[in-house]
């Protein structure tokens, strides 16, 4: 008996060994590849501040959210050694899902078409005061020409313009500067129907920093410490964020009103122009909104200059188009501005003379001192008394007056590319022959036609499809009261904010998908946003116009520098 007991026990022990725990055997070396993917994907974030930057277009970044580039999978895929799982496996060896991607709930949201808001909630950071409210206490301080206090009430609108002479309507006209819009723009996204609390569910982050605010206190007679030390600690602030984790900074933006040279300073000497926040290595991450954009970097974008138009209620945008199109024109092209005598690259100088000898060019000079120039109802009345409207580059390659004078139904006529056309590629369209005339400034220089000659050649009927063209992009390209909302009508914010929203959904469809562009080359960054869906960067018309002379930064030292200054000077000018 004894015997037999003894048999049947190491019987029953052979049988629990090789039937019962011998099904569930798995390779050790895929358990161990499948916990590695699965806590990498979970909690590895990107650390290094120095990613590269988003691109001007489709160009998504490697997966910040797993760095194993050269892995055979990734958390979404079976590791390629992996034996095939029984039909019930164990909880802890389950496959890493896509939920594993932290920004995988925001992009649900997208697919909840009883949500308004699904795939367009915006979270904004809650900044310390010292980046933005706290300047405007000190608002004497934000400009050495001009005390800003004013221009800084109604929301950044600044004083109601009486319509006196009739070439406004009777509300939604404003005093406004031309640098105002970090204000502008942070007030109207404190109205933004789809804000959240959640960062979580946010398709972008925004950051409301007075960026332009800031540098404008310290552009003369300050070092760089000074100058840099808000964008340092601000920085410092968002990388300690946990939604700076989530892609290394790559879902935020931020507006600064002023062009991106004053943002691009080249070195630490105290006689270098600006401050250095666009070369930050995080910052290069963030999308940033300026009202010029450089062509050769990715990580800023032009935004339309404000107007002095900014309307409660889309009847009011209706009635100032309609008014427009009815306006009698009696002037073929008109020019507000002044000489540049100390460039000898500036064509305005020809383009005065010319206006001057013509009868029909309408000519405001601006020069120092009191002038119509600086009025706004004077060149509002020569713009809306026009067919055409000449925009040559001004200190930098933009200027304000072009979108006054899109505002007043006038045709721009632009001589640089770099003026409008790789610049505002989120809210003007890209066939720039629809609601424009492009004149090479080689041809105003080697004077091979007259601008009077070139605009005569245009029919009546061309002429009045592209006025109607101009002025129906008129409410894309004005700001809004930001103590109101405009109800069907999209302003030059609601573009901009869904531009953002769009560039970081692809750029989180594409980090899921493993899509990468590892051909993408910065220098080139103004062409990438004006191609088309599959199409590639190679020669183009304009790259005389953006070729950089041998020496790699030489141009921009010269440009960004000279161009801001001089932008300055300009102020001082209508100021004075």
């Amino acid at each position: 008996m004894l015997a037999s007991l003894s048999a049947f026990f190491w019987l029953l022990l052979l049988y629990f060994h090789f039937v019962v725990l011998g099904g569930n055997t798995v390779d050790d070396s895929s358990l161990v590849d499948r916990i590695s993917a699965s806590s990498e994907s979970i909690n590895t974030h990107p650390s290094d501040s120095q990613s590269t930057p988003i691109s001007r277009r489709n160009n998504a970044q490697p997966d910040p959210v797993s760095p194993r580039s050269n892995a055979q999978s990734t958390p979404m895929s079976r590791p390629s050694n992996a034996r095939p799982m029984p039909a019930n496996p164990p909880p802890t060896i389950t496959e890493p899902k896509a939920e594993n991607f932290p920004f995988l709930g925001a992009l649900r949201t997208i697919e909840n078409k009883s949500d308004p808001c699904g795939g367009r909630y915006i979270y904004v950071h809650d900044l310390p005061p010292r980046f933005n409210e706290d300047m405007l206490k000190e608002c004497k301080s934000l400009n050495i020409w001009a005390n800003m206090c004013k221009f800084t009430t109604n929301c950044g609108l600044g004083p109601p313009l009486e319509n006196v002479e009739g070439v406004f309507s009777d509300s939604g006209w404003y005093a406004t500067n031309q640098f105002a819009v970090d204000l502008i723009f942070t007030n109207r996204m404190k109205q933004y129907e789809c804000l959240t609390r959640d960062s979580s569910l946010a398709a972008a982050i925004f950051v409301p920093f007075y960026a332009g605010f800031d540098i404008a206190r310290y552009l003369w007679g300050y070092n760089t410490s000074t100058r840099d030390a808000a964008s340092l600690a601000l920085v410092d602030w968002l990388m300690k964020k946990p939604e700076w984790s989530i892609m290394g900074g790559k879902d935020h933006f931020l507006v600064a009103g002023r062009i991106t040279w004053d943002f691009r300073r080249l070195s630490d000497e105290d006689s270098d122009w600006g401050n250095k926040l666009l070369f930050l290595p995080a910052a290069k991450n963030m999308s940033m909104l300026v009202v010029e954009s450089s062509p050769w970097n990715a990580n800023d974008f032009g935004i339309p200059y404000p107007t002095y138009f900014h309307p409660a209620k889309d009847a009011d945008v209706f009635i100032w188009q309609d008014r427009m199109r009815k306006l009698e024109r009696k002037w073929l092209f008109s020019f507000a501005g002044a000489p540049r005598p100390g460039n000898p690259k500036s064509i305005r100088g020809q383009i005065i003379n010319e206006c001057k000898k013509s009868n029909v060019c309408k000519l405001l000079e601006c020069d120092f001192g009191e002038s119509k120039c600086h009025s706004p109802s004077s060149i509002m009345k020569m713009f809306q008394s026009s067919l055409f409207c000449l925009q040559p580059q001004g200190d930098s390659y933009t200027r304000r007056s072009a979108f006054d004078s899109i505002l007043a139904g006038c045709i721009p006529v632009f001589f640089h590319p770099g003026s409008a056309y790789t610049q505002y590629t989120w809210h003007l369209p890209k066939n720039y022959s629809k609601y424009s005339v492009f004149i090479p400034e080689d041809d105003i220089r080697k004077r091979n036609i007259t601008i009077e000659q070139r605009l005569s050649q245009i029919s009546p009927e061309e002429v009045k499809i592209m006025r109607e063209e101009v002025i129906s992009l008129i409410p894309r390209l004005i700001y809004a009261d930001p103590r109101s909302k405009l109800e069907t009508l999209k302003d030059a914010f609601d573009v901009a904010v869904q531009a953002v929203i769009n560039k970081v959904t692809k750029m989180r469809r594409d980090i899921i998908d493993g899509r990468t562009d590892k051909d993408f080359i910065e220098e080139l960054s103004w062409k990438y946003a004006l191609l088309e869906e599959g199409q590639y960067v190679g020669l183009h018309e304009w790259d005389p116009f953006f070729s950089k002379p041998k020496g790699g930064n030489v141009e921009s030292k010269d440009l960004s520098a000279e161009a801001a200054k001089n932008s300055w000077k300009s102020e001082q000018r209508i100021h004075s």
